[in-house]
């Protein structure tokens, strides 16, 4: 197709040459042939010229990306030089030539806060109304620890907490807790270091916490199932054995849950007593095992072992010189709608206390085998209302003649005690709880009704399965 200019200037060549005076006149054939091929002489010439034209603007356009392209590649090839060059000079030593090193300024951390430790606080209130005066309750057949008592009656505030959290480094974390009780008392509940990276599913922590052995001991009262611990935990461990110490565990790399773990503690701490054996009186080992049943429930198994030395341990007025071996199995049960416990979950729990004490009580030999046991249940029917059910019950052996009339003697009486719970939660930071005891661990029944709020504010781990 031929370029719109080259037929309009080929139209004015035409109107120009009829235009002569003579031309518009000729009628022969010569002259009309003529003048035709004038017309196609310069149309011809014409497309020629377009044709070049259009040639060179297409390589001057060719020429003109070359060009814009090695520009972009030679500033590239430049700035990587530069950049190269800027950290080959940090990396060398400053040469003694008098010129000043390349200083570099510390990059700030990501947030102001970012090494400042959470902080949390629990608040733990109780109102207890008791048919028995709590303050004088007792356990025919065992030696209680300090923390094994009952609530008081009317209002207590209770024990209440403030801890702190805190990565130390890419490789530890610590953790403080501490308490107050109703009576305006502080103490350290936990204060520990434990490594993040030890690899190999290993992990150590060192300082004073709670141990690791059966199901509920390593938590916090505040995350019980029940407003206080039961019977087997009440008589064989105080509430819950903590002390000073070292704790190894280990998670093993396999698709079913399985952790081992082992303690060395100091040895202070109920049923010890003394730090026996220069400081270091108890020794525990735990293995814990679960796994989904299917996408609603799943289940957890344990066993654990503690054994405990006693130096003059002292439990009102009562001295024991032994030591103390105590076995736990665990088994727990979860259910929960398509693995979503938000509307509705259950959770079946149950555990079994085997316990031997050798040694001298009150300078009268001992050797004698206990056992315990619990089962629970709590079940929440709607979002943040639950009910719960606990039996508790403990046995012991014939007790020598010689301790007749003691602390150690059962009086032919079965400790048993049975618990009911109603539970409201107003979110997870936040719980009203109403529990009644029907309390048979003395030789005469104690009906026990116990109101109790908890609030936890700031940030707060997860609790454990």
């Amino acid at each position: 197709m031929k370029h719109p200019s080259s037929l309009a200037v080929g139209a004015f060549a035409a109107a120009a040459l009829l235009s002569v005076p003579g031309l518009a006149h000729a009628t022969d054939s010569d002259d009309l042939s003529a003048i035709k091929s004038s017309i196609d002489a310069l149309r011809h010439d014409y497309d020629a010229r377009i044709l070049e034209l259009e040639a060179r603007l297409k390589k001057a356009e060719a020429e003109a990306r070359s060009a814009k392209a090695s520009a972009v590649a030679a500033q590239a090839s430049a700035s990587e030089a530069k950049s190269a060059s800027a950290k080959a000079a940090a990396a060398a030593p400053a040469v003694a030539t008098g010129a000043p090193a390349l200083t570099l300024t510390p990059r700030p951390p990501a947030s102001a806060g970012a090494f400042n430790p959470g902080i949390a606080a629990v608040l733990n209130g109780t109102y207890g109304a008791f048919s028995r005066d709590p303050g004088v309750a007792r356990i025919p057949g065992f030696a209680l620890g300090d923390e094994a008592g009952l609530p008081d009656r009317g209002f207590s505030l209770g024990e209440s907490e403030v801890s702190l959290s805190a990565n130390i480094d890419p490789y530890l974390k610590g953790a403080l807790t501490l308490a107050f009780d109703g009576n305006n008392e502080l103490s350290v509940e936990e204060a520990y270091i434990q490594t993040t990276k030890l690899g190999h599913g290993l992990s150590l922590k060192a300082g004073r916490f709670f141990s690791g052995i059966g199901y509920i001991n390593e938590r916090h009262a505040h995350d019980w199932s029940f407003s206080d611990a039961s019977l087997p935990y009440r008589a064989f461990l105080g509430n819950q054995y903590g002390d000073d110490g070292v704790q190894l565990r280990w998670l093993a790399p396999s698709d079913q849950f399985l952790e081992f773990g082992a303690e060395w503690y100091r040895g202070d701490s109920f049923p010890a007593g003394g730090s026996a054996n220069h400081g270091k009186g108890t020794y525990t080992a735990f293995l814990h095992t679960g796994d989904d049943i299917n996408e609603s429930s799943s289940w957890l198994f344990g066993v654990s072992y503690l054994r405990a030395l006693a130096d003059d341990r002292d439990t009102g007025g009562d001295v024991f010189d032994g030591k103390d071996n105590l076995g736990i199995l665990t088994a727990v049960y979860k259910w929960a709608p398509q693995g979503n416990p938000v509307e509705r979950n259950l959770v079946l729990s149950g555990e079994f206390f085997l316990d031997r004490q050798q040694g001298d009580f009150n300078a009268i030999p001992v050797d004698d085998t206990r056992n315990g046991w619990y089962v629970q249940g709590v079940y929440q029917f709607m979002p943040r209302w639950s009910v719960g059910l606990r039996y508790a019950q403990l046995a012991g052996v014939d007790t020598d003649a010689a301790l007749f009339g003691t602390t150690l003697d059962p009086l032919d009486h079965t400790p048993r005690a049975t618990s009911a719970l109603l539970e409201f939660d107003t979110s997870e930071f936040g719980r009203f709880r109403v529990q009644y005891t029907y309390d048979q661990s003395d030789i005469q029944p104690n009906n026990e009704l116990l109101f109790q709020y908890t609030v936890i504010y700031g940030p707060h781990g997860a609790h454990r399965y």
